[in-house]
């Protein structure tokens, strides 16, 4: 039986572009439906690092560090709303293979790296993951301001305040999970993006809109085992 997991998220980078529904409605399951702000559909680029994944009960610092980076739209299932990934790269075999077999996620073996200086953040990504579409990607970003918390109905909190993520399994079926955590210390944040092959990789043309860029330190979280939406 799949166990809650605990995941310390940090170094945080959210990168979002404003994108046409109608772009993106053909690249999600039938069974959501794309959430928008201000009659826009979002598609997020989130470099980041688990540093403690485990099972719940496991005690701190037993779980796996895990660079990750993955690529994800807002959408509504059965009216509450999520996130839906549509691929998360990742350091570490277990890792990959657990998130795949156990939660249903598509997840792909990469060579990942984070690394600080100061607060200067630089995160690296070459995906290895045998049969898949290469991704590249390369960023630098360091915080710039003051944290705060995200107001509701603003669009800082649409991008960020998501407490599960949808899924679709092989057999068809719809999955999701819970995620717990506290509300996102945020922060504004420079970003450089020297490469990034991920739009391209999933089959959605890069946007040509202007990107909002938002930073956290990270938050602890426990997410819930993976389940059916018509399970009773």
């Amino acid at each position: 039986m799949v166990v809650p997991l605990h995941m310390g998220w940090r170094h945080v980078c959210f990168a979002n572009w404003p994108v046409a529904p109608a772009v993106l409605a053909p690249q999600v399951p039938d069974a959501m439906s794309l959430d928008v702000f201000d009659g826009e559909a979002w598609l997020s680029v989130v470099p980041l690092t688990n540093v403690d994944v485990r099972p719940a009960a496991v005690p701190a610092g037993w779980g796996l560090p895990l660079p990750e980076l993955n690529l994800r739209t807002y959408v509504t299932c059965g009216g509450e709303p999520g996130v839906y990934f549509f691929s998360l790269d990742a350091q570490g075999v277990l890792g990959v293979l657990g998130g795949r077999l156990f939660h249903h996620l598509p997840y792909y073996y990469a060579r990942a790296t984070l690394e600080t200086v100061g607060e200067t953040v630089t995160f690296r990504s070459r995906r290895l993951h045998p049969g898949a579409r290469p991704v590249h990607f390369e960023a630098g970003y360091e915080p710039a301001g003051e944290p705060f918390r995200a107001e509701e109905g603003t669009l800082e909190h649409f991008l960020t305040e998501r407490y599960r993520y949808y899924t679709e399994a092989q057999d068809g079926t719809v999955r999701y999970a819970e995620v717990a955590h506290e509300p996102w210390p945020l922060q504004p944040v420079t970003v450089s993006v020297d490469r990034n092959t991920l739009f391209g990789a999933n089959g959605v043309d890069e946007p040509d809109g202007d990107p909002v860029h938002l930073y956290s330190a990270g938050v602890d979280t426990r997410a819930s085992p993976s389940r059916r939406l018509d399970a009773r």
